[in-house]
């Protein structure tokens, strides 16, 4: 029998259809409750990372060998990924093969039905949110519920998280305690944060005895033993894949590493970038199921591998490197975007510099174009990526593809265009490769340019931000002839 989710439990806010992410960025720096929220946070985590890397040579060193496990783990991924399969198979893991979202919701619906599981217990995974699982399977009648604290508050606030690594950050513990004590049954307002937790780990005990399977997301997988590695702080991600009798993992193709070996300076570059940890709490390595005379572990465990356009990704060379992350969000604790709006006005799964590279070529340029416009191109995204994904290159890479599509990795390429943009392209070709026309229209502007009010298209988005340009009376080329300079010298 299906146990009823809490009060709130449901398809999350925050993701569906795009509004844009200029108009909900607007709404964002208007919200002075949720700038505070965003500067407290990501002030304590930069400075617990710079803390973490304050050797210069170390961090250099460290940073380049993550590079370049990952760089040659890409470099061999279809063969690593059969590999992986082969290990996994010959420890008694089943694999499964996902191309769509669609298709990976299926599989993990076919597991669970066929297994009889109604009751699930989630562990912290990004690639469940990207699939919209929770929902699917409500859908279907099987409850999820999110065992991660960050993930579990959402969940009660009916919203989709706001960042990779700490999913409610956009909240303080004045909003959370309202939440605990409308959601959870018999929780009065409190704003200690010990009796919150507290009473979360009350709420969820109960959860990872009853569950029937558990679902997990993977930080690294390993093809050479066939083992899969999930880092959690809070000991949510070891109960949910040890306590229920079924654990599906969930994960896209490119977190294959090649060795075992490769996993220690990943180890050490992703808690030190995402929350200025040395090493996390808890770093589970599971390689099968429970095997005989073993007093824990699932009984059954599967993997799902999800493509979901990632091997489109793949095959250009250089938005390849997009898929080197390793899920620390750093990028985005240090840029100065996603510090000022917060994850949800980028409407989708993956927010920030990393989603704004990674977002448009899962999802398509024609659907997240303006992604990779909501940046300044300042590279501290790339200054501070362990794996050194050159993000600022790859934004302004899309960027181009948006207008100009030159590669089929790329989908939905050249959906920027837009008739306006053509025609004002054209015009302005026109007018700086023909002298003439450039003489007259320059003369022109002098003289009527600044009658031009600032509620026209042409001038109203940069009007909106900034004083209306004001046009000289006279051109260089003018100024410099009334003062005997010859063409020659001009």
């Amino acid at each position: 029998m299906a146990v009823d989710a809490p009060a709130g439990f449901g398809a999350p806010t925050g993701f569906g259809a795009p509004t844009g992410f200029g108009a909900k960025a607007h709404v964002a720096l208007n919200d002075p409750k949720l700038r505070a929220n965003f500067r407290r946070a990501m002030d304590g985590l930069m400075d617990k990372r710079a803390a973490q890397f304050s050797d210069a040579g170390e961090w250099k060193a460290l940073r380049a060998r993550g590079a370049a496990v990952r760089a040659r783990a890409l470099a061999h991924l279809p063969q690593l990924l059969e590999q992986l399969e082969a290990r996994l198979t010959a420890n008694g893991i089943t694999v499964h093969w996902a191309e769509t979202t669609g298709e990976a919701n299926a599989i993990v619906l076919g597991i669970l039905q066929q297994a009889g599981a109604t009751r699930v217990i989630k562990g912290k995974s990004m690639v469940t949110e990207e699939m919209h699982l929770n929902a699917h399977l409500e859908a279907n009648g099987i409850t999820a519920v999110e065992s991660d604290l960050g993930e579990y508050i959402i969940q009660l606030a009916g919203q989709a998280p706001s960042h990779i690594v700490m999913p409610c950050i956009h909240m303080n513990k004045a909003e959370i305690a309202e939440l605990f004590a409308a959601k959870i049954p018999g929780q009065t307002y409190t704003e200690n944060v010990d009796e919150l937790t507290a009473a979360a780990r009350k709420a969820l005990r109960g959860r990872f005895a009853e569950a029937d399977a558990g679902i997990s997301g993977v930080n690294f997988a390993v093809a050479e033993t066939g083992t899969l590695v999930l880092i959690e702080n809070e000991g949510n991600g070891r109960l949910s894949t040890t306590l229920p009798p079924l654990h599906i993992a969930v994960t896209g193709i490119e977190k294959v590493l090649e060795k075992l070996e490769d996993v220690a300076p990943l180890l050490s570059l992703l808690p030190r970038s995402a929350t200025g940890q040395v090493i996390t709490t808890y770093v589970n390595m599971i390689s099968g199921p429970r095997k005989p005379g073993e007093k824990d572990g699932p009984k059954a465990v599967h993997l799902v591998l999800l493509d979901n356009g990632r091997s489109r990704v793949y095959g250009d060379v250089e938005l390849a490197d997009t898929l080197r992350c390793i899920r620390c969000a750093a990028c985005m604790n240090h840029c100065p975007v996603y510090t000022r709006v917060g994850g949800h006005t980028y409407s989708f799964t993956y927010p920030g510099p990393i989603g704004k590279i990674l977002t448009p070529q899962l999802e398509g340029l024609d659907c997240a174009g303006d992604q990779p416009h909501a940046s300044t191109l300042c590279g501290a995204c790339a200054e501070v990526c362990p794996v050194q994904i050159p993000i600022p290159d790859l934004l302004a890479r899309l960027r181009t593809e948006a207008v100009t599509p030159s590669s089929i990795a790329v989908k939905g390429g050249g959906g920027g265009v837009s008739l306006a943009d053509s025609l004002g392209w054209g015009g302005w070709t026109a007018l700086y490769s023909r002298p003439l026309v450039y003489r007259l229209s320059t003369r022109l502007l002098g003289v009527f340019g600044n009658l031009m009010p600032a509620w026209l298209p042409m001038l109203r988005q940069w009007t909106s931000v900034r004083t209306k340009p004001k046009f000289a009376a006279k051109s260089l080329h003018q100024l410099a002839r009334e003062r005997g300079f010859s063409d020659d010298q001009r």
